[in-house]
């Protein structure tokens, strides 16, 4: 079924001077304006477009790719407010209205806010920044340790970061386990890194083999620019570790771990050694 607010590829079915319709299957023929198509589409052809209503209420079609689709969280900044609402930059011709129902706080011209992407009462695409409305921590889940997930950061607490994952569920970075600076709305690659009795997410920047492999390279640049010798091992304190590598000692001591395995790297009293070869 094709539904508005998502990106899907759709085939050409008739040519007008003014653009290109395609076949929407259930919601019948989409025009895509010539300004929104490529120069070079004929009939026939498939071409990937994101369906959403002009100000007339009209379905159209736009190659232009939104910051995020319905369904999604993104930041977002305001380009103008009115007597309805504020509209935010998505990166379509189009801004997005908030209304200001679905606002937060009252929301400021210039300045950029978390939202999430839904379909309002009248079938158009808005932006809502109540976004905990939207992530139920009830909602089952197929998460499972170590899997690679896509992250949005959108609070601080205490114990770290609540971050949003696959637009869908809340989790939690443990803020002795990050090691970089994080901002608000900024978007992370993460891993899922426990399930608690509870059902709530415990995350980490740090999993996996391509994680590993990035700061195995890390430590052997230090090394090579270093005279082959750091001044740490599996036994240095964590913040040591943290100011010159930029990680966790439990990163860390897998990485040279593995280092020492391949016999590329001795690990001595004082520290770590880079092996001829």
């Amino acid at each position: 079924m094709v539904n508005i607010g998502q990106i899907i590829e759709l085939e050409v079915i008739k040519s007008v001077e003014f653009g290109f319709y395609l076949d929407a299957k259930n919601l019948g023929e989409v025009l895509l304006p010539v300004k929104n198509a490529p120069s070079d589409l004929a009939v026939g052809d498939t071409i990937e477009v994101f369906l959403y209503l002009d100000s007339a209420g009209r379905l159209v079609a736009t190659n232009q790719q939104p910051r995020a689709a319905v369904g999604e969280f993104a930041y977002l900044k305001v380009v103008d407010t009115s007597a309805v609402g504020a509209f935010l930059d998505w990166g379509l011709d189009k801004d997005v209205l908030v209304p200001f129902a679905e606002q937060h706080r009252p929301m400021e011209l210039g300045h950029s806010y978390l939202v999430h992407i839904f379909i309002g009462l009248d079938g158009r695409i808005v932006a809502s920044s109540k976004i905990d409305k939207f992530l139920d921590d009830e909602k089952p889940h197929n998460f499972k340790p170590q899997q690679a997930v896509n992250l949005i950061v959108a609070n601080t607490t205490e114990l770290g970061y609540k971050a949003i994952i696959n637009h869908s569920h809340w989790g939690v970075l443990y803020k002795n386990e990050v090691h970089q600076r994080l901002s608000f709305g900024q978007s992370k690659k993460g891993f899922i890194k426990h399930i608690r009795p509870d059902g709530k997410i415990d995350l980490s920047l740090q999993g996996g083999q391509e994680t590993r492999d990035k700061y195995a390279k890390i430590i052997m640049h230090y090394l090579k620019n270093q005279n082959g010798f750091a001044p740490v091992h599996d036994k240095s304190d964590p913040k040591l570790i943290a100011d010159l590598f930029g990680m966790s000692k439990g990163a860390f001591k897998k990485a040279i771990g593995g280092l020492y395995k391949q016999r590329i790297i001795s690990i001595e009293k004082d520290g770590i050694r880079l092996l001829e070869r």
